[in-house]
């Protein structure tokens, strides 16, 4: 029985492995293709363009290695079956459970192995990419600059707007630019055009406008203005050398540069933030209409409850805690609290960094609970106060509805993005065992199919598996349907699927001499006349 294991397994590691390098070549061509215009004319190093097309590669491999799987599986099953090999086992009594019994724990293998590259492997490549992208984009000034966006020219110091940009001329019309250089002033420029060039030097930016004006603002007092026309100005921006330049760090991550356990932090820590926001804006709500207020439809008809998820990535963050060993901790430092201070409270102040913990030991209120850290897409607003029901509602009171409704649908976006991520992962691994579920009846049940049959199945299990994928992630994101059913619907309903053609597999009719395409095409016709009440015009007539 090993020997036929081996044999069955060695079968799919041919097909596998071709599948895999072309399907992957395929999708890189076309994704170097599509940023083919950040890398030229740049003077890029060759090893910087080799570790764009290296980090590509891990992105590549997560979307292309379900299909490859399936593709073997459809390959190998279906030769099989053509040259009688599984008629010869089944005659020698082995049933088709033995013969499918190395594959699928070999597909429980790549799942393993999948869960463990997309939680680990791919964020951390997408990660050093998108810095790797910037750093490319900051290189040449006029390839990293966008239409209809400040771009920050000089960090801190020099911005630009331009309502367009030539790139083979280097022009640009509608030039507004905010100069912070000089502390003592704030100045901005508008011209109607410019052109710019980098010096011989490559290190500084000269940019000659045309046909604008001057404002300088005075730090010392804000109430005063001077205004300078011109026809020709040239300006000139030290330090915006061409040199390309790695960074080194960077902290700022998005959802898919964050391994599983990051993103579960931070969808926590906004299901904190919306329970929080949710106590506010039902307290302030139930007052305002205490007081007779007139609020809005999309107050009233606001929807409080968080996003539900069954809670994967804390099961898995769990688990990974178990089984990876314990990070030692600092020596020295005091756990005690301070008097004065209850329990899982922070003495030390709020720095740009830290998680902000409400010490106080009074009930919270929206007048008293201070502000979070923002959030990628969240919009902050100032404090909300309760409004007294002993006067009128003002103005002020329905903007701090307003802003509270505002944190609850910013907040549970957040947590949608997340959990859609989380699942995203879990799912595209979980569908390489999927797939050996489905292709393998399918091959049995049309030996015959050959090279046709595993292309057409597989490009028709590829669209619809993918176009479900897709549209599951605009639907969770949008909050019209949990992340956890959209981003697993497609494998439920290819596992349903798989199923039931492996419980008719031992109920096929067909030798090798049949089971081709035109079979299958005649089985599926047959199928959907048989369940819509279709009959045949042959029938039809002789009825009449």
């Amino acid at each position: 029985m090993k020997i036929l294991h081996r044999y069955v397994l060695k079968e799919h590691v041919g097909p596998l492995t071709f599948a895999l390098t072309a399907l992957t070549s395929i999708l890189l061509l076309q994704y170097i293709g599509k940023h083919f215009g950040e890398l030229v004319g740049k003077g890029l190093p060759t090893l910087v363009i080799a570790e764009f097309f290296g980090l590509s590669i891990p992105l590549t491999v997560a979307l292309t290695l379900p299909m490859a799987v399936l593709v073997a599986t459809l390959y190998a099953f279906s030769r099989l079956a053509a040259e009688n090999e599984i008629t010869a086992l089944k005659a020698s009594g082995v049933s088709l459970v033995s013969v499918l019994k190395p594959v699928l724990w070999a597909a429980l293998g790549v799942t393993v192995v999948m869960i463990g590259f997309n939680d680990q492997v791919l964020p951390r490549s997408n990660h050093r990419l998108a810095v790797l992208q910037r750093d490319i984009a900051q290189k040449k000034p006029t390839f990293g600059l966008r239409e209809q966006v400040i771009n920050e020219v000089s960090p801190g110091k020099f911005y630009l707007r331009a309502g367009h940009l030539d790139e083979s001329s280097n022009m640009m019309r509608e030039v507004t630019i905010y100069d912070m250089a000089d502390p003592t002033r704030r100045r901005t420029i508008y011209a109607d055009s410019g052109n710019m060039r980098m010096s011989k030097g490559l290190t500084d930016l000269e940019m000659t406008l045309y046909n604008g004006n001057m404002q300088d603002v005075p730090t010392a007092s804000p109430s005063e203005l001077q205004r300078l026309y011109f026809n020709v100005d040239q300006i000139r921006v030290r330090g915006v050398g061409n040199q390309f330049q790695k960074t080194t760090a960077d902290a700022y991550k998005s959802d898919r540069e964050m391994t599983v356990c990051e993103m579960q932090a931070a969808q926590d820590k906004a299901r904190r933030e919306h329970e929080q926001a949710r106590k506010e804006f039902l307290r302030t709500r139930a007052a305002l209409l205490k007081s007779k207020a007139t609020l809005s439809k999309e107050v009233l008809d606001a929807n409080t409850s968080a996003p539900w998820d069954i809670g994967l990535g804390r099961l898995y963050c769990n688990a990974m805690a178990l089984l990876l060993p314990k990070q030692a901790k600092a020596q020295g430092v005091s756990t005690r609290p301070r008097p004065g201070l209850r329990p899982g409270a922070s003495s030390t102040p709020l720095t740009a960094s830290s998680t902000l913990q409400t010490a106080s030991s009074t009930p919270l209120s929206a007048s008293s609970t201070a502000a979070t850290l923002p959030q990628p897409g969240m919009r902050q607003g100032p404090p909300t106060p309760v409004p007294n029901v002993s006067r009128s509602p003002s103005l002020t009171d329905l903007a701090a509805i307003e802003s509270l409704r505002i944190r609850l649908q910013d907040t549970a976006q957040l947590m949608n993005s997340y959990g859609v991520e989380i699942h995203k992962k879990f799912a595209l691994a979980v569908a390489c065992f999927v797939f050996v579920l489905l292709g393998a009846p399918i091959a049995l049940r049309f030996p015959r199919g050959g090279v046709g049959l595993t292309i057409g199945v597989s490009l028709f299990v590829f669209a619809l598996y993918y176009v479900c994928l897709i549209a599951g992630e605009s639907i969770a994101k949008r909050g019209l349907m949990p992340a956890v059913v959209s981003m697993w619907m497609a494998n439920v309903i290819f596992s349903l699927v798989a199923l039931w053609l492996l419980a008719s597999m031992g109920q096929e009719g067909s030798t090798a001499r049949g089971g081709d395409m035109k079979d299958m095409l005649g089985a599926i016709k047959g199928s959907i006349r048989s369940k819509f009440g279709w009959k045949d015009r042959r029938v039809q007539r002789a009825a009449a």
